[in-house]
């Protein structure tokens, strides 16, 4: 009787362990992620869900002609959290096989965005006309936060074929990311979510004007307005941030992950071409100029470059793992110094670098010749979304090092 009282016990302890190994399966194919933003909008986003050779779930986050791998996926029961690569941020919830419910979080800032998935769905906004009148094709002058103290401008690069719109928003500190939307009837809706942020644009448009409201996750709103202008640019980005009266070169002295400290005065970068990039591992922007960076130096050897970092991580030890992190995932070779943690505000980024009249953009990108002279101060980034303009800035950017390299 004893034994009998044993082996069913054995047998119940088993039966339980199994039971709690199970694993819920997630449906692979599309899905469409609506993260729930301000006045009641939502921002949604494409997700292809799909198994490797190992049984392991790898996801592609699609804005347009963008696709962000993610392959770290954990699954714990009916939980399941997806890391977007080299960001911070990070997908939370609990699933069936057709649907997802969770959070968007940013532990550093401390930034919680709800969000609802479901299986199966391919458009990424409902459009209620499809035969709208008016098309956004074209070159945009654009002011956000019209008429205020904080407003500031941008260059929209829009193309609409039928319904579907495409494009972004460029800034003098950046892109707005590869927009991906459409036009329904006379409204514009467009967005975009890279892991980092999470950017929805909503506008009544006419023939020559937009008006609208931007949205930055559930934590940011403000009005933008544009009207039709072919010819419009933007300030030159080379004139926007220099030395400061009194200055003639750049220096500062800030440690490595292994706890060295790095100086321009440096030996290894005496007699070279140097390039100094302002940055920080949650910016995207960063994160395209610092894909280039990588490239470009797989193919020239002859220059230097350090990354500064400014990170909004709380902790030294996080913000190190963050700029670890980053270097694994994209594989940088130079040093990437941990200039500030804890927040990435411009102007105390400025008071760690006096030299310069403001800290206006992540990333900002100095260019300093072979006797210390700075030679060149470019704000902002223009990537991959913005097309020709970023062939531009390559074609530049090459014109000018090579220049440097052979005085």
């Amino acid at each position: 009787m004893r034994i009998s009282i044993a082996v069913l016990f054995v047998f119940m302890v088993l039966v339980g362990c199994k039971e709690e190994k199970v694993v819920k399966n997630l449906a692979e194919g599309n899905w469409l992620v609506e993260l729930e933003v301000m006045d009641n909008q939502v921002l949604p986003f494409n997700l292809k869900v799909e198994k490797n050779i190992n049984g392991d779930y790898e996801m592609n986050i699609i804005n347009a002609d963008e696709v962000i791998r993610i392959d770290e996926v954990e699954v714990k029961g009916d939980s399941i959290y997806m890391y977007t690569p080299v960001f911070e941020g990070y997908l939370a919830g609990t699933f069936t096989d057709s649907t997802i419910e969770g959070q968007f979080i940013k532990e550093s800032l401390d930034r919680i965005v709800p969000f609802k998935a479901i299986h199966d769905v391919n458009e990424r906004f409902k459009v209620a006309n499809k035969k709208g009148k008016e098309n956004v094709t074209g070159i945009w002058e654009t002011y956000f936060s019209p008429n205020l103290e904080e407003e500031y401008v941008g260059k929209g690069i829009f193309l609409q074929e039928g319904h579907k719109v495409t494009g972004t928003f460029r800034t003098t500190t950046g892109d707005y990311r590869f927009l991906d939307g459409v036009m329904d009837g006379d409204s514009l809706k467009l967005s975009a979510f890279d892991g980092a942020h999470a950017f929805l644009f909503t506008a009544k448009v006419t023939d020559s004007s937009m008006n609208g409201v931007f949205y930055s996750g559930n934590h940011f709103k403000e009005p933008f307005v544009a009207t039709r202008n072919d010819d419009f640019e933007l300030p030159d980005p080379d004139s926007l941030t220099f030395l400061n009266e009194g200055y003639d070169k750049l220096a500062f002295t800030f440690p490595d992950s292994n706890g060295d400290k790095v100086s321009l005065s440096d030996d290894r970068f005496h007699n070279k071409v140097v390039i100094v990039q302002l940055m920080g591992t949650w910016c995207p922007n960063c994160l395209d100029e610092t894909k280039f960076l990588v490239e470009y130096m797989a193919e020239n050897k002859d220059i230097e470059v350090i990354g500064l970092a400014f990170e909004s991580a709380k902790t030294e030890d996080k913000a190190f793992k963050g700029i670890q992190r980053l270097k694994d995932r994209i594989g940088v070779g130079y040093p990437i110094l941990l200039a500030q943690y804890g927040t990435y505000d411009k102007l105390k980024a400025q008071e760690k670098l006096p030299m310069l009249n403001h800290v206006l953009s992540y990333p900002t990108t100095i260019f300093i010749d072979k006797k210390g002279n700075v030679r060149k101060i470019h704000t902002g980034f223009n990537g991959p979304a913005t097309g020709e303009k970023y062939i531009e800035f390559k074609k530049e950017f090459n014109e000018l090092v090579t220049q440097l390299n052979n005085e």
